[in-house]
């Protein structure tokens, strides 16, 4: 494909997105460790760390206690998800100013195709470092940019350099670019296939593209086939924007892969809690409950139960992700997990009951009511006892 016709992709990953607007938020918090997810004694686990306390050995999904341990001198703030939403809506809105190809992945990464917009704004560099200007100057906060000819290397791109970064992968450097890499930054390549290729003299992206595709397949399968591609710095998957919404859904990818049980369910009751909030300020329900769950080779299993009617309740949520957690092996860690909420209504029909109709109208109304508070006085305002204990000897610095 020649560089005229080729796709022109951007991706936009903030830095640390919660840390950096609880930061900016309170100016008496920058320059030092915060950490959001709750407090240090709770049994939560880290949801964002700020560079600061990276530093100390804290990253996502990190128990808090343990966050406490390495870096004792941090702040400790819970999870405002209204507040991070609103901000990222504003982001996306400055996506839009430019093209309306924008997949978003999560509340801070976005892919944007360009390739229809540069007759009008410029290359796809020149696009790239607007978007990020103007998320500096109009919201006061930093992203990292990756612009290349796909959403592989764009992706791969804005991880590089991280924080405030910004890296262009020009079409005729891509393998320049791709072969003194560690292996481990082809997508696919976690933990276990990276002991594999090690096994094989395999350690640069170099390495791996120097095999052959036949031998690969032969010693991976599918992921083989994969890997033969990226090494090559191939991707043909296009944007995908604009689909209708079908499904309110979150994930969690982890820093570091995880098998601990406990620190499993207590991010699926963070990801239940923002998918019940989202699903009542929308007003709809959804029938069936979905959890996603990836390990470090990147192998995906999805187990879903499907309820005879709609619920949009924190605890139906929960329960039933927790339950089809109980159905899958965990003797291979976690690198993913992620809850969604499908067939979805905007008619609100009678609420799954859990135990009789009183007690669930009941848990309708105390849901109506804290959201009715968060909304006025954020997310801190009231949580879980499991994410945040209350004892005042342990308050938040």
């Amino acid at each position: 494909m020649s560089e005229f016709n080729q796709r022109k992709i951007i991706h936009v990953d903030m830095d640390a997105f919660y840390a950096s607007v609880e930061q900016r938020d309170d100016p008496s918090l920058r320059g030092k460790p915060v950490i959001v997810g709750g407090r240090p004694n709770s049994r939560g686990v880290v949801s964002t760390a700020s560079y600061e306390a990276r530093k100390a050995g804290v990253h996502s999904a990190m128990p808090l206690a343990e966050a406490k341990r390495r870096c004792p001198q941090a702040f400790f703030l819970p999870v405002n998800g209204r507040k991070y939403r609103e901000v990222s809506l504003q982001i996306r809105a400055i996506f839009s100013t430019y093209t309306p190809m924008v997949e978003p992945l999560s509340l801070d990464e976005a892919f944007l195709d360009v390739t229809g917009s540069t007759s009008l704004f410029g290359s796809a560099e020149t696009i790239g470092m607007t978007i990020k200007e103007r998320i500096q100057n109009e919201l006061d906060l930093t992203a990292s940019v990756g612009v290349a000819s796909n959403k592989f290397l764009a992706k791969l791109a804005s991880d590089l350099r991280k924080p405030n970064g910004f890296v262009v992968v020009p079409s005729d450097q891509v393998q320049a670019f791709l072969d003194p890499l560690p292996v481990e930054r082809v997508w696919g390549v976690g933990k276990k296939t990276a002991e594999r290729l090690y096994g094989l003299d395999v350690k640069t992206v170099k390495d791996l593209r120097q095999l052959e595709l036949t031998y690969l397949t032969k010693r991976f399968g599918t992921l083989g086939h994969q890997l033969y591609q990226l090494a090559r710095g191939r991707d043909d998957r296009p944007v995908e924007s604009g689909r209708e919404a079908k499904s309110v859904g979150r994930e969690k990818t982890f820093a570091l892969d995880v098998a601990d049980r406990e620190v499993l369910e207590a991010v699926l009751l963070e990801l239940a809690c923002d998918i019940g909030q989202s699903l009542r300020q929308e007003k709809l329900t959804g029938k069936t409950i979905t959890l996603k769950a990836r390990y470090d080779d990147f192998r995906t299993l999805s187990r879903s139960h499907t309820f005879p009617e709609g619920t949009n309740l924190d605890d139906v949520i929960y329960h039933e992700a927790n339950a089809l957690l109980h159905g899958i092996s965990l003797k291979q860690p976690l690198r993913l997990i992620g809850i969604s909420v499908h067939q979805l209504s905007g008619v609100l029909e009678s609420q799954l009951a859990l135990f009789d109709e009183k007690r669930e109208e009941d848990k309708q109304k105390l849901a109506a009511v804290t959201d009715k508070l968060k909304a006025r006085y954020g997310a801190k305002i009231i949580t879980r006892a499991r994410l945040l204990k209350r004892s005042p000897e342990n308050e938040i610095r």
